[in-house]
């Protein structure tokens, strides 16, 4: 690819790895290394998103309402989900503010109204560290009163029939029709990835926590594997494979559970004032796979 403006979007490229990103939901809308897409344009309103920030939260709230420090809270829906959606980040137009061959540093900020109670402003930095995609994302609370924040990334990895996963987690929530959190528990044989194995044949909508923010994919056709790395807030993750499409699936690192707003502790969302704020970098770095460990 070769760096600069077209249209929306932006490229940047360093060494083998070359990403697009887009003034569209801060997105990442491509990325390859040697050539080959480790992430693959498959969601967001148009499909045309790779990886996307959830921001000033992720996931659904139940009811398309909340209470909070003795307050009511209400939602609309913001897309044909019917309930409100991974907040406003991934739907808006982001501002531009710096940006290199090497780097782009996004900003959005939104006040509060009918569609969502949150006033804030957030910045997204997609950079190239070497063989490393790294995505730093932070918000902070600009309304007049606290309100529990969330972040998170959302990228959708390409899936081939031997790829491979390792993470580990200490707890699992099963899911309910609604596609909410229902219930903790051990994570099952299926859904246990300690392990270096093959993704399963089946439906999964699921989060995690107890996690140490690792984790390891290898693609023994592509010949590469990838690392990710998950710091500051981002302490559980959700893993999503849909059944009538093969060709991806997501691992977000998220700071909350799902519908965090009606859990306990609130799921980990963070009670921020006006004027704090919360942060969280996810890390993707990019690898050839050892002979060893082709075509397994």
């Amino acid at each position: 690819m070769n760096q600069g403006r077209v249209a929306d979007e932006i490229e940047l490229r360093h060494g083998d790895l070359a990403v697009r990103v887009s003034r569209r939901g801060a997105a990442v809308t491509a990325a390859t290394y040697r050539e080959m897409p480790f992430l693959v344009a498959a969601g967001g309103p148009n499909g045309a998103m790779a990886n996307f920030a959830m921001v000033p939260f992720g996931n659904r709230v139940e009811g398309n309402a909340m209470s909070f420090a003795g307050r009511d809270y209400a939602f609309q829906p913001n897309t044909s989900d019917p309930l409100y959606r991974h907040g406003d980040g991934w739907l808006g137009l982001w501002q531009l503010e710096d940006s290199s061959s090497e780097h782009a540093r996004f900003s959005f900020s939104r006040s509060a109204d009918r569609v969502s109670p949150y006033a804030y402003l957030t910045r997204q930095e997609i950079r190239l560290a070497g063989d490393a995609l790294v995505l730093a994302l932070s918000v902070e609370n600009r309304g007049a009163a606290p309100l529990p924040f969330g972040l998170g990334q959302h990228p959708f990895f390409v899936r081939t029939s031997q790829t491979r996963l390792t993470i580990a987690a200490d707890r699992y929530w099963s899911e309910r029709p609604d596609h909410l959190p229902d219930v903790p528990g051990p994570v099952p044989d299926y859904f246990d990835f300690r392990s270096e194995k093959l993704l399963p044949q089946r439906w999964m909508n699921n989060a995690f926590e107890g996690w140490n923010g690792r984790a390891a994919i290898a693609w023994p056709e592509l010949g590469i594997q990838a690392t990710l790395q998950a710091d500051g807030a981002l302490e559980r993750f959700m893993l999503y494979m849909p059944v009538d499409r093969n060709d991806f699936f997501c691992l977000e690192p998220m700071s909350h559970l799902p519908n965090g707003h009606h859990l306990p502790d609130f799921g980990g969302l963070a009670p921020l004032a006006p004027g704090e704020s919360l942060a969280g970098t996810v890390t993707i770095r990019m690898s050839g796979l050892p002979a060893q460990s082709e075509g397994r």
